[in-house]
């Protein structure tokens, strides 16, 4: 089995309630009190995780390095402009 294919088998509880195997919730990231997406469609059912914005900036991984100068500068260019421009 692949690390990015996981299938497991689970049985509906009282009141529908499903539980995600730890092993799953592992792979995914998941902690308890984690919000999820449930997509129903065509006959299948879809989970994805819920990511919350501020927990991904602060934990979640970093794909670009951005120093403050280049912020400053881009700014100052966007804002010259925005002044320039007839609105």
């Amino acid at each position: 089995m692949s690390a990015d294919y996981l299938e497991v088998e689970l049985r509906i509880g009282k009141k529908y309630a499903l539980y995600i195997p730890v092993r799953v919730a592992r792979a995914l990231g998941l902690r308890e009190g984690d919000r999820v997406i449930l997509r129903a469609a065509r006959g299948r059912i879809e989970i994805r995780p819920l990511r919350d914005p501020i927990d991904l900036a602060l934990h979640g991984g970093k794909f670009a390095s951005v120093e403050a100068e280049e912020v400053e500068a881009v700014s100052l260019e966007e804002q010259g402009r925005a002044i320039k421009s007839p609105t």
